[in-house]
């Protein structure tokens, strides 16, 4: 690896579709990782979109991120919750749901927590 890496996630080395048209995960694989941009579209909602693909009864990723635009309510599993919108930088523990907020779609940059997110619990 060079001393510079510069990608865009509209070319990405993977899309991985959320259910029913609610949204994509761009992801590009890096040597530290897995980094992903996440678009969720109004109506989604992790606990319908997601839950079929990932066979959990919660999210079960730690995310570290970075909310570009819209906004999404989290909801624990132990009851703790919260909005996080433009501009916030969210560590989020295994073990929520979450939900897109509003008529604009909720982008997410995420580098902890996209490696198996939105991939089928089988492949």
């Amino acid at each position: 690896m060079g001393g510079l890496v510069h990608r865009n996630f509209d070319k990405p080395d993977e899309t991985r579709p959320f259910e029913a048209g609610t949204g994509r995960l761009d992801l590009f694989n890096t040597e530290g990782g897995a980094v992903g941009r996440a678009v969720f579209e109004p109506g989604w909602r992790w606990s319908l979109h997601i839950k079929p693909l990932a066979g959990t009864d919660s999210c079960r990723s730690a995310h570290t991120g970075y909310v570009v635009s819209g906004r999404m309510k989290i909801v624990m599993d132990d009851g703790e919750s919260g909005e996080i919108g433009p501009g916030d930088f969210i560590q989020i523990a295994p073990g929520h749901d979450a939900w897109v907020l509003g008529d604009e779609p909720c982008v997410a940059l995420d580098w902890t927590g996209y490696t198996d997110y939105a991939k089928p619990a089988d492949g």
